[in-house]
């Protein structure tokens, strides 16, 4: 009973910045951790970048000095900024959350995913 909508996916040259947003709706209770991960064509899907909502946050090695993950813990949002972006980093991003939820006053656990959004880099 949570959803995620992710936004702000699109074609961008290499060496250039995009920026990412999921926000996460629904019979939300809490949020422990967000997260993005990324799939290309032919490969698994794998962790770009997770954040806790104490704020602690993990990269993928690919991505260390070059993107950069936040959240929004009132809003119940993650972003993501990109930036350096290279050709390899061509994949559908999705926004992941873990939490509590509490629908019909029964707290359950849920770990939901968003539909994806496309990150082309390329010239």
């Amino acid at each position: 009973q949570v959803q995620l909508v992710e936004s702000g996916g699109g074609l961008v040259q290499p060496g250039g910045p995009l920026g990412l947003s999921c926000a996460a709706s629904g019979s939300i209770f809490s949020i422990h951790a967000m997260g993005w991960y990324r799939q290309a064509p032919g490969k698994q899907r794998e962790l770009v970048a997770a954040i806790t909502s104490g704020g602690n946050t993990n990269y993928a090695d690919s991505v260390k000095g070059r993107f950069t993950i936040s959240r929004d813990n009132a809003k119940n949002t993650v972003y993501l900024q990109m930036n350096s972006l290279k050709p390899e980093d061509t994949a559908v991003y999705y926004c992941n959350a873990k939490g509590y939820s509490d629908y019909e006053r029964r707290l359950t656990g849920f770990d939901s995913w968003g539909q994806g959004t496309q990150v082309t880099v390329s010239s």
